[in-house]
């Protein structure tokens, strides 16, 4: 009988990967992903994690759909972390508004036509080939968070929830702001930790 019942925990573990996408090594985005990652694999789930500040790749490419920069061996490997995965976190800072361009470089080289959409043929519709996977964002911001969302309509969130992870079929995707970040006191930051990680423990 437990030998069922560790057979079924074993099947039903959630499989999550964790992209970190600061530009900077260490940073309090690579604690906050580490805290996700804790809760996640207390619960149970397996886990995977990348920080784009290590891996050496090309974020710009070719620029052609056509004939598109072959990936580097750490991008293939990100495609295969993708295709493996359930769930998605990313966990980045808003800079200038949006998404940072590291970030940005590498869903241009790794979320390709083939990989993350079809495009059709004489139709301004596409396939979208990821479908069956959520996502969350757990984002830093400087910016107060009401101005953010009055002033900046939260425009890097459209961009990475509407126009990049829907867009491939990566539904639903849920967004955690931690911020503002400037002149945080140890305990707050503390208390975005714990939340972080709770939300891991969730699965969430």
């Amino acid at each position: 009988m437990s030998t069922i019942l560790f057979a079924i925990g074993s099947a039903m573990k959630k499989k999550i990967l964790i992209v970190l996408a600061h530009p900077q090594i260490k940073s309090f985005c690579g604690v906050l992903a580490q805290a996700y990652a804790d809760g996640a694999r207390a619960a149970g789930a397996e886990v995977r994690q990348v920080n784009l500040a290590e891996i050496t790749f090309n974020p710009v490419g070719s620029g052609s759909l056509e004939k598109p920069l072959e990936l580097e061996p750490v991008l293939k490997q990100a495609q295969a972390d993708i295709h493996w995965a359930e769930h998605l976190v990313f966990v980045y800072p808003i800079l200038w508004g949006t998404i940072p361009a590291l970030l940005k470089g590498f869903i241009e080289r790794v979320f390709a036509p083939g990989f993350a959409v079809n495009f059709r043929n004489d139709s301004p519709l596409w396939d979208k080939l990821l479908k069956g996977r959520s996502a969350r964002l757990i984002v830093t911001l400087n910016t107060p968070l009401l101005l953010y969302r009055l002033l900046f309509r939260r425009a890097g969130h459209i961009t990475m929830k509407r126009s990049i992870l829907e867009f491939c079929g990566i539904a639903p995707v849920k967004i955690t702001d931690v911020g503002p970040m400037k002149n945080a006191s140890t305990d707050k930051r503390e208390k975005w930790i714990q939340r972080v990680r709770a939300l891991g423990a969730r699965l969430a």
